[in-house]
């Protein structure tokens, strides 16, 4: 992510979930789960600025001024948020991070910062909330399991959403998260909707304990499968132990066929040449006879 713009829109993100999480923890919700959300998106952020220096730093070197000077300009700018919304995370608040926190980089999301900044007892209408340094002390990472769903808390869940569609499609992709893929006609908005606070923070539990046992189905599924190959494992380590003795006992089979044909030929040579011995002595006795004959 080389694009200053992009990381602008990924600070607001990482922003509204703060908020979002300082603002389940007022309502005594589990404002921890977003917590490994949030991290990876920081995460995020750290890699996009380090891209975001080396193509700095590629642009100068091919001599594209306008771009590098565009990238020098929005640097500091968004490393200040990124330490700045660090420090949020961990708990160390100060006026500076506070105000990085309540002031998004696109103004098409200052009614959902405003909403977010608006404090739960408020009545409709009420002005908005500065965070407190009190407040954000208390967004603290747990070491709990965290999950990378987020929960946008409202006080009236009915009322339509303010994001521009565009906008919200460049945060979070053009595709929607939809609990139950095969159906449309019943996604997160419909099951959603008339909820209260605390009903929706009971319903994404309940389809995160759905979720942990199917993947505790899935995990002893795959320690099944674990075992199951480690016997395969084992029976080939056998076979091939069993190839080996085979193959040495062909080697030494191979060697007496080896020697016993060796013989074989030394006795065929050997009578080969008793023959000829033979054919000599009938010849001389028959030579004799004839001188005999013949005198």
């Amino acid at each position: 992510m080389s694009n200053p713009n992009q990381l602008f829109l990924l600070a607001d993100h990482i922003k509204l979930s703060l908020l979002e999480r300082q603002r389940a923890q007022s309502l005594n919700l589990d404002g921890d789960s977003k917590d490994g959300h949030i991290s990876r998106s920081l995460d995020q952020f750290r890699d996009g600025l380090a891209a975001l220096e080396k193509e700095q730093k590629r642009l100068e070197e091919a001599g594209d001024e306008d771009g590098a000077l565009t990238i020098s300009d929005a640097l500091p700018g968004l490393q200040k948020q990124y330490n700045d919304l660090t420090s949020q995370f961990h708990g160390f608040s100060s006026p500076s991070s506070a105000s990085t926190l309540t002031h998004p980089n696109d103004p098409a999301l200052s009614p959902d910062f405003e909403h977010a900044t608006t404090s739960p007892t408020s009545a409709p209408g009420a002005p908005a909330a500065q965070p407190s340094s009190t407040s954000t002390s208390n967004l603290r990472p747990k070491g709990a399991r965290t999950t990378s769903k987020t929960v946008r808390f409202t006080d009236n869940p009915t009322s339509p959403s303010a994001v521009d569609p565009d906008l919200e499609a460049q945060l979070f992709g053009g595709a929607r998260y939809r609990d139950n893929p095969g159906d449309d006609s019943m996604g997160y908005r419909d099951e959603a909707a008339g909820m209260t606070n605390t009903q929706i923070h009971a319903y994404h539990q309940r389809i995160l304990n759905e979720q942990d046992e199917q993947l505790d189905a899935l995990g002893a599924s795959i320690a099944r499968q674990r075992e199951l190959s480690m016997q395969i494992g084992d029976e080939l380590d056998e076979h091939v132990a069993m190839l080996d003795d085979v193959d040495a006992a062909v080697d030494r089979h191979q060697g007496r066929l080896d020697r016993a044909k060796r013989q074989v030929g030394r006795i065929s040579r050997a009578a080969s040449e008793s023959k000829q011995m033979i054919a000599i002595i009938i010849l001389i006795i028959v030579l004799v006879l004839l001188i005999a004959i013949l005198k």
